[in-house]
């Protein structure tokens, strides 16, 4: 019995090659394409694959968001994101959302046709650099537990959004200057307040400004 996929990806040419990719492998079949989010909900609910192979970033609807909806709908369903955002928070909150896998792009195609084969025998897959990510990640908060009270730190990327967040930048322009979706900020800005115990922008900013991310 073949692995029906469905691919998900907001660039025609990511679609059509990994389809191709997946071509070669015997027991893997596509059976649907969707360009963004709310269409990989409309394909996965019509065509019941096994494994939904999603990016992140994409209009309308981003991968994060759709993946909530997949399981929500139906929380058998294996969602596998495919993405090029190698970030802790990022990677933490798809798993939140019910993703049991996560690949970069720059992987080999041999690991994700090896994540679509674990995540059909019903296991988890994280590829090797964000495996590393998640493990220095806790291996860093035991540290800090075991040394006392330390105030968190934050990823490179939430950096970033403090800062821009600091300068006056709104959520839609803070995606566009980072390449993001406007929900990943969003779950980025959430992250960040909640790991830093701030409950306004004006707090963000005296925290940026002691800390040297802004100058303003």
């Amino acid at each position: 019995m073949s692995i029906k996929i469905v691919l998900v990806d907001d660039h025609k040419i990511m679609r059509e090659g990994l389809k191709a990719l997946l071509g070669g492998t015997p027991e893997v079949e596509v059976i649907g394409l969707a360009a963004n989010g709310r269409e990989a909900v409309l394909k996965t609910a019509e065509l019941q694959p096994d494994i939904v192979v999603m990016d992140l970033n994409m209009p309308e609807m981003d991968g994060i968001e759709a993946t909530r909806q997949l399981v929500a709908a139906d929380p058998s369903i294996k969602v596998l994101i495919l993405s090029m955002v190698i970030d802790r928070s990022c990677v933490l909150e798809c798993l939140r959302a019910g993703a049991k896998g996560y690949l970069v792009k720059d992987c080999a195609a041999e690991e994700l046709v090896n994540a679509i084969r674990a995540l059909a025998a019903g296991e988890s897959f994280l590829c090797t650099k964000v495996a590393h990510l998640i493990i220095s990640d806790y291996q860093q908060q035991s540290c800090q537990g075991n040394g006392g009270h330390q105030e968190p730190s934050l990823s490179k990327r939430e950096q970033e959004v403090v800062q821009l967040l600091a300068d006056g930048c709104n959520t839609k322009e803070i995606a566009f200057k980072l390449g993001c979706s406007v929900k990943t900020i969003e779950v980025h800005r959430m992250n960040i307040m909640k790991k830093l115990d701030l409950h306004s922008v004006a707090e963000l900013t005296k925290y940026a400004l002691r800390e040297g991310l802004t100058s303003i």
